[in-house]
């Protein structure tokens, strides 16, 4: 139940000023953790800045929503929702100069797979990354498999997200129960989806209620039909004689369509600079890359050896 969720209580937050501060505080902990090091030639102009890391986040979401979409067998767009949302909550409170998005995405996305009982094996999961060799895969699970507690930590063991689609499921059938006056509520679905498919790739799941998320969908679908709903509201969900909760709720749907309308595709030209200049930081302070050259010296000793380091980009995920 979503208003005894951890969601509600925990990942739900007041305004879109709250969480870009705290992606600007991600953002800032990381360069003073660098510059506490004692990192010898390291300026402001090393680092991404806040509108860099957006512009880098948008496109991996991107990546991740496309790797998923592309999944054998089909996943559920439960899974998929909920491997968004692991990975909006994890770059609230981490910076991708700390943690690669090309690895966390791929964890967020097996983890929703476990979490919402989608059942494949981690075999079958990293053989969906088609242009990988099957040593590349083995060691793209070996790096799943590394961060996915300390990825399950960060997200604090909230792990049960509530998306929209089932309330969708439900204000439809509530409609076609108790609201005759509208002939064909199944052509709203189509233009309903679309919506949902838009917000999950913007903070609504951050702001909102799942119910509400629903609601503006239908809402915004039977307005572009042109067809209104207001009697739906004031009558069957019982806001006629409430006219602050029903104001709330238009201001909220407001600024929900308003998410929507401001988000941007990040362009090609930018995502190439601003990688480049992560891949950098990567190299000089990723703790993962001082592991590895690390390994030996750190007393480690491993019964098998180790897998060939490959490397891999983001042209493997597909």
């Amino acid at each position: 139940m979503f208003h005894i969720s951890s969601q509600r209580k925990y990942w739900i937050f007041k305004s879109e000023d709250e969480l870009e501060q705290m992606r600007h505080k991600a953002n800032q902990k990381f360069r003073n953790k660098i510059h506490e090091s004692g990192k010898a030639g390291v300026s402001a102009s090393t680092f991404l800045e806040r509108h860099e890391e957006d512009v880098l986040f948008r496109h991996y979401e991107r990546r991740l929503l496309d790797f998923c979409n592309a999944f054998k067998p089909v996943m559920p767009k439960s899974v998929v929702g909920t491997a968004i949302m692991y990975f909006r909550r994890f770059y609230l409170n981490n910076s991708i100069m700390e943690y690669h998005p090309r690895i966390i995405m791929l964890i967020c996305a097996y983890l929703s797979c476990k979490v919402d009982e989608f059942n494949v094996s981690s075999t079958q999961f990293v053989g969906n990354l088609l242009q990988e060799t099957p040593a590349g895969q083995e060691r793209v699970l070996e790096q799943i498999l590394e961060y996915e507690l300390p990825l399950i930590q960060q997200l604090n063991f909230h792990l049960v997200v509530h998306n929209p689609y089932r309330p969708m499921e439900g204000l439809l059938i509530d409609i076609k129960t108790r609201y005759p006056t509208l002939e064909n509520p199944e052509s709203l679905r189509k233009s309903a989806d679309d919506f949902l498919s838009q917000a999950t790739l913007t903070d609504a799941g951050l702001l909102f209620p799942p119910s509400q998320i629903a609601l503006t969908a239908i809402l915004n679908s039977s307005s572009r039909a042109g067809l209104s709903m207001e009697s739906y509201l004031t009558e069957c969900l019982g806001l006629k004689g409430d006219k602050e909760s029903l104001s709330k709720m238009y201001d909220s749907m407001r600024r929900m369509k308003t998410l929507l309308k401001k988000y941007e595709l990040p362009k090609s030209e930018e995502v190439n600079v601003y990688k480049q200049k992560l891949e950098r930081i990567h190299a000089e302070f990723s703790p993962s890359n001082k592991r590895k050259r690390g390994y030996e010296e750190e007393g480690h000793v491993a019964k098998e050896p180790r897998l060939e380091e490959e490397v891999w980009t983001d042209e493997d995920l597909m």
